[in-house]
């Protein structure tokens, strides 16, 4: 079993792990939601930032010791440790930010201090609709024009990619604020409505259906490399967030191949088409 979708520790284990996994305690869980903008999904209680969570995600929480909370993210069943104040009952999501970036206002003016700012992909309970702007259950103000219903989806994950151009790279980071290269193509691919894990090689092993290595690439086919990925825009160049660029950044396909053999990332492992 893969220890980041396994959720045990040595303190407890989920229940439905009864018999597989060696515990002193097993636990149901109870289902939470970040309800804050951005929380750090660590490997271990004081370890590195394995994948981060967007305000809204919906989360399992088996244990909770010294403030930190052992959990399991439900969108890509990603397991690691959160700051409990991060977690909160929180109402269904009914909308999302499908826009780059948002802001969420103290109240019905732009002018107004923002409360928070909110990445795309975040998750929000509207409780009524403004003439210009959304309110949420916690009382902050939206703009309309930034979110989009639960239930929409974008038609093409490569449009959902390209609006991360330019973001700064950030290992494990799954924000506009900072991502890498899985978190991009985990995004993009969320955003279309397509399940998609949180690590390249899980990518590698589960997303769409191996591409013949002489068929002539197609825009949003996934081309990966050991311990990278990338997604084609068109059939001569890659979008893929990368330590290189430290961003997200267009490449011709040729000269990335080239680049990365050349630094010592090895060849192209496989091709996957969405």
């Amino acid at each position: 079993m893969d220890p980041r979708r396994t959720p045990a520790n040595d303190r407890v284990a989920a229940t439905h792990l009864r018999g597989t996994v060696d515990a002193t305690n097993f636990a149901e869980g109870t289902v939470q939601r970040i309800t804050v903008p951005l929380a750090n999904l660590l490997r271990a209680p004081a370890g590195p930032r394995d994948r981060q969570l967007l305000m809204g995600d919906e989360v399992t929480v088996y244990d909770i010791s010294d403030g930190m909370a052992f959990v399991q993210a439900g969108r890509d069943g990603y397991v690691g440790y959160v700051d409990a104040t991060c977690l909160g009952d929180g109402s269904a999501p009914t909308h999302w930010v499908a826009v780059p970036a948002t802001h969420a206002y103290s109240a019905e003016d732009i002018k107004s201090p923002e409360v928070h700012s909110l990445s795309f992909g975040s998750q929000i309970s509207v409780t009524a609709e403004r003439k210009a702007f959304m309110e949420t259950a916690q009382g902050w103000f939206i703009p309309k024009k930034h979110l989009w219903p639960a239930g929409k989806r974008f038609a093409d994950p490569v449009i959902a990619a390209q609006l991360h151009f330019g973001v700064p790279y950030l290992w494990g980071g799954n924000s506009i604020w900072g991502i890498d290269c899985s978190g991009l193509v985990q995004a993009a691919c969320l955003a279309a409505g397509l399940p998609c894990p949180g690590d390249s090689d899980m990518q590698e092993a589960s997303l769409g259906t191996a591409s013949d290595d002489r068929a002539d690439l197609q825009r949003g086919d996934l081309l990966f490399w050991p311990g990278h990925v990338g997604m084609m825009v068109d059939v001569d160049t890659l979008l893929h967030a990368n330590a290189h660029h430290m961003s997200v950044a267009y490449e011709p396909i040729a000269a990335a191949i080239l680049r990365i053999r050349a630094q010592g990332g090895g060849e192209v492992t496989s091709r996957r088409r969405l």
